[in-house]
């Protein structure tokens, strides 16, 4: 066919297959070697934490790969193609959001030597709230892995012809191995090299389509004249999907709730040797992001250049705008032996990177808030047994999500809103221990219930009432040049507004569905956030919050905390014994958090700190 004007794609070829297979078994493989490299460091710290001797660049890089997964590998240049660049602008949330991590969060964290985040919550409020916090993150992850592994097998399936449920399995399968006999040292590694997939696989579509229009300026040039490069709308409207400022405040609210409190995220960079390794980490990671989604966002520019006279979705030759981008590959990339296994190989690398990181918190954090409060005497060799089996159990248990995930059809959005809401409150509760001494347990507790209400009922209800397309702003297509129209969809000139069609009609609409219900979806994190925080801080000041007992100073953000990397003194870091055996060296020494002769485990630190 001709390439960009519609009709059938070429079949995977031998090579292809080749490519993605081996590709994958690399992957194993890096966790086997890193297995075999530490099979005298059998210790669970060493197992999620990789003994806390990891350096800043490989933890950056594996920070970027897990949440750049593959419903981002297919879904932001989509994005890019359907909406224009204004995705872009997440690069402003990224800095902010790396930065706000790097000053405030990680020095706490750091300090305290914990391992699961949810630690936190019970040294500041008490385990109830721990429990709470513990049990929110795992139904969250759980739920939205299986959508990650569900999502881009679903689109690839569709075009590739790749077995769906072997997809899936494999996935799962490949994930459980590295993650069992690895633990975070193979993670990370992998993660690594899934990372350098990713980043070939875009260039290889940006290349190849340069080559196809005549140039990156042809594809510059047809990008403006059909309204794509439009990136900054300074619109205040915060019921508009995707503004400057819905992005740069509600984007950097939401990336800051999904880096700092995270256990996923802040299991890598607790992991580094040193605080200013682990800041490091964090900023290096603000580049590999930036470097992703620009690739993310003109990959999806490139596919309008090739496809603005005829586009494939209004043509019926994709049957979803997440299958846009695996049918350019397949389109223009299927005369290179291999390199359409190179695209799916990149996409399965977000899917196995976002999947390890997953089933790695998600072991940690229950085994360091359910397994070791209830059996306290486990000794090493126990523990490792059941880091491996939790393993196994949380990677079978996601790929069981991914089947449920293959029955909710267009529900599958909602559920991936759902993880953003549930970051919201959980920040706030953060925010609100971290910053106000005034605040108690009791206010904490119903800020985090009212909190995570107020998001469900706004995000549940724009899923069922749906923004109209005066607020989600599609871009205008085309399919005049197509040169067959089987099975067309739509005959408009903007098909995008179709996506709504299962919404009730407008005079079945209930006022708060124009107002309430079309709240950004950014603003979700920034509405739980300021909910928890404000009722938080009522709730405690009505029930005696500033008459509770006196909180040590290592719970709180000090002011040596922020932005002080590597530049504070000794003597304002830390007055407990805990501090002083647990990262409180702020120029760069060793992490001592797993340091065997300084070694404290969670239970002490918890009850060094509620005794004060």
């Amino acid at each position: 066919m001709a390439t960009g004007t519609g009709g059938p794609v070429a079949p995977f070829s031998v090579w292809d297959y080749v490519v993605f297979v081996g590709t994958v078994l690399v992957a194993a493989g890096i966790g086997l070697f890193q297995a075999i490299r530490g099979r005298k460091k059998t210790s669970s710290e060493e197992f999620l934490l990789g003994g806390r001797q990891m350096t800043a660049v490989p933890v950056a890089m594996s920070l970027t790969a897990s949440f750049m997964s593959g419903i981002t590998v297919i879904g932001t240049p989509a994005e890019a193609y359907r909406f224009g660049a204004a995705f872009w602008t997440f690069g402003f949330s990224y800095a902010i959001m790396s930065t706000i991590t790097a000053e405030v969060f990680v020095p706490l964290f750091y300090r305290l030597g914990i391992t699961s985040t949810y630690e936190y919550l019970e040294m500041r409020f008490n385990k109830l709230i721990r429990s709470i916090g513990t049990s929110m993150y795992i139904i969250q992850t759980t739920l939205y892995t299986g959508m990650v592994i569900y999502a881009p097998a679903l689109a690839l399936n569709q075009i590739t012809g790749l077995d769906l449920w072997g997809v899936l399995v494999a996935t799962g399968v490949v994930c459980i191995i590295y993650c069992t006999l690895g633990g975070l040292k193979a993670v990370i590694w992998t993660d690594v090299f899934q990372m350098i997939i990713m980043l070939a696989g875009f260039v290889a579509v940006i290349a190849r389509g340069a080559v196809v229009q005549g140039g990156l300026g042809k594809i510059w040039d047809d990008c403006n004249k059909g309204g794509r490069l439009e990136a900054f709308d300074f619109d205040p409207d915060p019921l508009k999907r995707h503004t400057f400022w819905t992005i740069v405040v509600g984007g950097s609210v939401m990336w800051v709730s999904m880096y700092s409190i995270n256990q996923s995220q802040v299991q890598r960079y607790i992991s580094c040797r040193t605080l200013t390794q682990a800041k490091l980490s964090l900023y290096v990671n603000m580049v590999g992001l930036w470097i992703t989604v620009s690739l993310a966002v003109f990959s999806g520019l490139t596919m309008y250049s090739i496809y603005k006279d005829c586009d494939p979705f209004t043509n019926g030759d994709v049957g979803a705008h997440d299958q846009m981008l695996p049918y350019l590959v397949m389109d223009i990339l299927a005369a290179y032996p291999g390199v359409p296994g190179l695209f799916v190989a990149a996409a399965y690398s977000g899917t196995l990177s976002t999947v390890s990181s997953s089933i790695n918190a998600l072991v940690a954090v229950t085994l360091e808030d359910f397994v070791k409060p209830v059996w306290k005497n486990l000794n090493e060799k126990q523990l490792s047994w059941i880091n491996m089996g939790m393993s196994v159990f949380f990677g079978f248990l996601c790929i069981g999500m991914a089947a449920v995930a293959s029955l909710m059809g267009s529900i599958l959005q909602a559920a991936l809103s759902i993880f953003g809401m549930i970051s919201g409150p959980l920040l706030g509760l953060y925010l609100l221990g971290m910053f106000w001494r005034t605040a108690n347990s009791t206010g904490g507790l119903t800020g985090l219930i009212v909190g995570l209400v107020v998001t469900l009922w706004a995000g549940i209800g724009a899923q069922i009432y749906p923004p109209l397309p005066d607020k989600t702003n599609p871009l205008p297509i085309s399919v005049a040049g197509c040169n067959n129209t089987h099975n067309m969809n739509y005959t408009t000139v903007t098909p995008w507004t179709s996506q709504f069609t299962l919404a009730p009609l407008p005079d079945e609409r209930p006022a708060l569905a124009e107002t309430w219900y079309s709240l950004s979806y950014l603003y979700l994190s920034v509405l739980g956030t300021l909910v928890t925080v404000i009722v938080g801080l009522v709730i405690s000041a009505i029930t005696g919050g500033c008459k509770q007992k006196k909180l040590h100073s290592d719970l709180f953000i000090r002011r040596s905390d922020l932005f002080c990397a590597g530049c504070c003194k000794d003597s304002e870091v830390s007055n407990l014994e805990i501090n002083e055996k647990v990262g409180s060296d702020l120029k760069g020494s060793d992490n001592a958090g797993f340091i065997d002769s300084q070694f404290n485990t969670s239970e002490k630190v918890v009850e060094k700190v509620t005794k004060l």
